[in-house]
C-alpha cells in the first residue's frame, strides 16, 4: 500500500503540488493523466524522494517518511521499496544489457554476482530480451532499451514500480512493444503507478485513474467511470481534446 498525505512541492515561489492525498492499494495499477505542467512527474518523483516534497508524508507498506524532516537513512529505505522507469533509458553505455540489469542487485542489494546474473537473465527473458544479453545499448532500438530499463526495475523486486511516461521518447512504431511488456507485468499483480499520455493503454491496463491539473488532483476513479462519465468540467475538457472519439457534455 502506498499513501500520500498532504504532499506539497514548491520550486522557489512556484507551488507545483498542492496538498496531494492519494492511496494506492497493493497490486493496483494507477495511471496519472493530465496536461503538461500539471505536476504528474513531480508527484511521481516525490514518491521516492528524487524530488523532496516541501511537506506531507509518504508511506510505502509499513514505512512512513515525514517530508519536512527526513533522515537520510529513511530516504534510503523508502527508495529501496521502489523502482523507477524513466522517459530516457539511462542505461550505462559501456555495460552490456545483462550488466545493466545486474548493477542494482550487486551494488544496492549486495547480491553475489552469479546469483545476480541468473536473476537478471530470468527477468530479461520475461521482457523478451533473452537474445540480447551481451549486446550494448548502442546496438538496441529505443524500445529494446526501454525494455532493459523495465527489466532493471523488475529485477529489484520492489514493492512498487513508478513509470514516468515510459513511451514518450520512443518512435511511434516502437511504443507497442513497451506497452505489451507493461501489460504483462500488470497481470502479475505488481503495484504500478504510471504517468502516460497513452489513453487507450490507460483505459485498458489501469484499476484506477487520477487526473491532475494545476498541481492538484481534479478527479479520480475507475477507468470506466472517469473516461466515460467524468464529473468535473476540467476533466471533460481534457478528455474531449485527447480522446475525441468519446463524446462528453460540457
Amino acid at each position: 500500500m502506498i499513501k500520500l498525505a498532504g504532499i506539497s512541492k514548491a520550486f522557489g515561489k512556484q507551488l507545483v503540488l498542492q496538498n496531494i492525498d492519494l492511496t494506492v492499494r497493493k497490486g493496483e495499477v494507477v495511471v496519472i493523466l493530465g496536461p503538461s505542467g500539471s505536476g504528474k512527474t513531480t508527484l511521481l518523483r516525490c514518491m521516492n524522494f528524487l524530488e523532496r516534497p516541501s511537506s506531507g508524508e509518504v508511506t510505502i507498506g509499513d514505512f512512513t517518511v515525514n517530508c519536512k524532516r527526513p533522515a537520510k537513512k529513511d530516504i534510503h529505505t523508502l527508495r529501496g521499496k521502489t523502482a523507477m522507469v524513466f522517459q530516457q533509458y539511462n542505461l550505462f553505455k559501456h555495460k552490456t544489457v545483462l550488466e545493466n540489469v545486474m548493477e542494482g542487485l550487486i551494488v544496492a542489494q549486495k547480491m553475489p554476482k552469479e546469483e545476480a546474473r541468473a536473476r537478471s537473465a530470468e527477468v530479461l527473458l520475461k521482457v523478451g530480451l533473452s537474445g540480447k544479453l551481451d549486446a550494448y545499448p548502442s546496438q538496441l532500438s529505443g524500445g529494446q532499451q526501454q525494455r532493459v530499463g523495465i527489466a532493471r526495475a523488475l529485477v529489484l523486486n520492489p514493492e512498487v514500480i513508478l513509470f514516468d511516461e515510459p513511451t514518450s521518447a520512443l518512435d511511434p512504431e516502437l511504443v507497442g512493444e513497451v506497452l505489451a511488456v507493461i501489460r504483462k507485468i500488470a497481470k502479475e499483480g505488481i503495484t504500478m503507478i504510471i504517468v502516460t499520455h497513452e489513453m487507450s493503454f490507460a483505459r485498458e491496463v489501469s484499476n484506477h485513474v487520477v487526473f491532475m491539473d494545476g498541481g492538484v488532483i481534479v478527479e479520480e476513479g475507475k477507468p470506466g467511470e472517469l473516461f466515460h462519465s467524468p464529473k468535473e468540467e476540467r476533466t471533460k475538457q481534457f478528455l474531449k481534446r485527447i480522446t475525441p472519439e468519446l463524446n462528453y457534455s460540457i
